[in-house]
């Protein structure tokens, strides 16, 4: 009786205990419960709201597409652009699925398993070889909303709201939708954001053709993307691989046998290129996209009244070049320059009493070139930033230092040990390109290269650089004679003929040779052969200044053309651009249709935003056109461009012009097929860096090689399958153009010479 009586009194106590037990836990889970509430309202930081989930943003770069559908490059503040879940190789999601989430498909964006795992072995077994317990999910909530700190309690506090996150992108997406987005938004190192980036970067491919060990290498990055960067730890990122495929063994996306043949294979990075602003495909044609698409979207707005950003948000640039002519044109500038004329140079300036590129030019004029280009640095101006006086900057510019500077090899540099200040010297030692080619009858710009390396030298040699055009501006010249009457085999006097300047002095314009002097030659002989004597004869005779300014006025120059004699020798300085644009017009029969870069503007989710066509006009008669193309045709089959035909074994009609310019500091060479019309120019910085003969100095010998070299190319690609034939000759022609079927006549008396 008394036992029960004390059990009775304890009774109240243990059921008290019991109860603040049980208020303990309930208070618990009220105060979980509370805490993910306010963490998913956004009462405790930052939580992304349903309208941002829904349209998750990130930083999309702008893609430059060739009109054969490739990728030149990215335009943005990361190098990041999104593709559609189709677009993506099956290889790469088993990769991802088996090495990151193998339960992707079967939780709901927290892996409840993978937590107990790390509960258990990582952090009470202390074993760091167990894995992570992220999903994917919970990987793209990190990427879609970075953790903003970094301490061990904020990581903590950021990795709940991962988990919220996460929860809720479960909700508003599929989980294709899901793993898309997340390999949309992933960094693989090397300036490639996202699947579609990275599969460019490193493997010069579109994701949906990635190979099995080409996935498992950009998956294999994910894990620490420069430890793993298969070109500066190759061996890491190779071990790295055949663990991802190990992972898919284990998961069996691949068999025992696709696992011992794949893990095999060494990691070919032969196309690899780092999509930077300085590298990869097309730099400078890419930086003029960028500079026309700022201005572009200065005046157009989106649907929500903020105007576009090229930078930001994934325009789609259609442009039209040929990716394959672009790769060509930029192997022939490589291939001639790297290992012929710079090399011809270097040689030269090595028998030079000072080795110094630039000639007839003083120590005080040198040290001012040197002093401009050292303003212009990217060293100078961080030093400026920091505080540094002009006299410590001149000072510091004198040291040895360790840098990297453009070089003529495999990598397109060397590392030295060089002041600052000599490296500048070293870099005007380079002699520079520019090419453009341009499609007649569209406009379109098929190839475009600014120069030999937009890292080092940024200036761009076809749109912005004007230089002398020398003798490419004859065919001006004869097309306003034969406009005036004259014939391709027309006769005119090879004699020296003279103008008189403003103040009263003569300007007698001299040959190069004295071939046929004071003989009477045709007109195709003569520009076939360059001849001076002949281009002064018609400027003073059958045209006037006034009139050829008029004609390329029409066909599209814009830079100052002077209405003076001297034009007939090609005294303007015009770009290259230009003198492509206007050349295609004899080719387009008269019409000149202004080049154009780009056809089509698209936003991120592929509404056309803008379209573009080229302004035509007429600038003269087919005949003369026609007639101007059979004149420059001789230059190849028998003057001085004919190193075409027996040099590059180029057969097909070919219609070109040479040109030098005085001291060789210009190299120009025009070449005309019926279907593209290019541009190259050769030459230094500044006029003073040039050649001291006529061996690699001129025109024939320094450009028309770049020329030879890329139009071959593309003849031999069977998947251009570029024209071959002949230049359209308009119907209504009745002209001879082989002159040995006849001879006309010219008496000296039938003109008023003026000698």
């Amino acid at each position: 009786m008394a036992q029960n009586k004390g059990n009775q009194k304890k009774t109240p106590k243990i059921t008290f205990k019991y109860k603040r037990l049980w208020w303990v836990f309930g208070g618990l889970w009220l105060f979980i419960f509370i805490f993910f509430f306010a963490l998913s309202m956004g009462w405790l930081g930052f939580m992304p709201s349903f309208e941002e989930l829904e349209n998750p943003r990130s930083n999309l770069a702008s893609e430059v597409i060739s009109c054969d559908g490739e990728i030149l490059g990215f335009i943005g503040v990361e190098n990041r652009s999104n593709v559609a879940y189709d677009e993506i190789s099956p290889n790469v999601i088993n990769a991802l699925i088996a090495t990151e989430d193998v339960r992707f498909y079967d939780h709901s964006g927290i892996d409840i398993r993978s937590l107990g795992r790390v509960l258990t072995k990582t952090i009470l077994g202390g074993s760091s070889s167990s894995g992570g317990g992220s999903t994917i999910t919970q990987q793209l909530a990190k990427n879609l909303f970075p953790r903003e700190k970094k301490s061990k309690l904020g990581i903590v506090y950021s990795k709940f709201k991962e988990w919220i996150v996460a929860a809720k992108l479960e909700h508003n997406y599929s989980k294709n939708e899901i793993i898309t987005m997340y390999l949309n938004t992933v960094d693989f190192g090397s300036n490639a954001f996202g699947i579609k980036t990275a599969a460019k970067t490193f493997f010069d491919k579109a994701p949906s053709d990635l190979k099995v060990e080409e996935a498992a290498v950009l998956v294999g990055l994910l894990k620490a993307p420069s430890t793993y960067n298969p070109v500066r730890n190759p061996e890491n990122s190779l071990n790295r691989r055949n663990t991802v495929l190990s992972q898919m063994l284990k998961y069996d996306y691949l068999t025992q046998e696709q696992y011992d043949s794949l893990s095999a294979l060494p990691i070919d990075m032969k196309r690899y290129s780092p999509q930077t602003h300085n590298e990869g495909n097309a730099t400078y044609f890419r930086e003029y996209i960028r500079a026309f698409m700022k201005d572009w979207c200065k005046s157009h707005k989106k649907p929500d009244g903020d105007y576009y950003d090229v930078h930001k948000d994934g325009l789609r640039i259609y442009t039209t070049i040929d990716s394959r002519m672009q790769r060509y044109a930029e192997e022939a500038v490589a291939e001639h320059m790297g290992k012929e004329i710079q090399p011809a140079f270097f040689k030269e300036l090595s028998r030079r009493k000072n080795h110094s590129p630039f000639v007839k030019v003083t120590q005080k004029q040198i040290d001012t070139y040197l002093t401009s280009a050292m303003r212009q640095s990217e060293r100078y101006q961080n030093m400026r930033e920091e505080g540094m006086s002009e006299k410590e900057i001149r000072k510091a510019f004198d040291q040895k230092v360790k840098m990297r500077v453009f070089a003529w090899n495999t990598k397109g540099y060397k590392d030295t040990i060089m002041s600052p200040w000599d490296s500048l010297l070293y870099l005007k030692s380079f002699l520079n390109a520019g090419l453009m080619s341009v499609e007649p009858g569209t406009g379109h710009v098929k190839a475009y290269v600014g120069g030999i390396n937009y890292r080092y030298f940024k200036y761009d040699n076809v749109t912005q650089s004007q230089r002398q055009v020398g003798s490419t501006f004859k065919p001006y010249v004869y097309a306003c004679a034969m406009m005036n009457g004259l014939t391709p085999c027309s006769q005119v006097p090879n004699t020296e003929v003279c103008f008189e300047n403003f103040d009263g002095s003569l300007w007698c314009p001299h040959n190069s040779t004295d071939a046929r002097k004071d003989e009477m030659v045709t007109l195709k002989w003569a520009l076939a052969n360059s001849v001076n004597y002949v281009s002064a004869y018609l400027m003073k005779y059958h045209t006037n200044p006034e009139e050829v300014v008029a004609l390329v006025r029409k066909m599209g120059i814009k830079s100052d053309v002077p209405a003076v004699p001297a034009i007939c020798l090609g005294t303007p300085d015009l770009t290259v651009s230009e003198m492509v644009g206007a050349m295609a017009t004899f080719v387009n029969h008269g019409e000149y249709v202004e080049p154009i870069f780009i056809t089509r503007i698209e936003d991120n989710k592929g509404m056309v935003l803008a379209t573009f066509t080229p302004e035509r006009n007429e600038a003269l008669d087919p005949q003369t056109a026609f007639l101007t193309v059979e004149l420059m045709k001789g230059v190849v089959d028998g003057g001085t461009g004919g190193r075409l035909r027996y040099k590059y074994g180029i057969t097909t009609p070919v219609a070109g012009k040479t040109g030098t310019t005085q001291n060789n500091s210009d190299a120009w060479f025009i070449g005309m097929t019926p279907k593209l019309v290019t541009g190259v120019w050769i030459g230094g910085e500044m006029r003073s860096i040039h050649f001291n003969n006529m061996t690699y100095g001129q025109g024939a010998a320094a450009a028309l090689p770049v020329f030879g070299i890329y139009m071959k190319k593309i003849y031999e690609d069977p998947k251009i399958n570029f024209y071959k034939g002949n230049f359209d000759r308009p119907a209504s022609i009745d002209v001879e153009m082989d002159c040995s079927k006849y001879q006309q006549d010219l008496q000296a008396d039938e003109y008023e010479y003026d000698f």
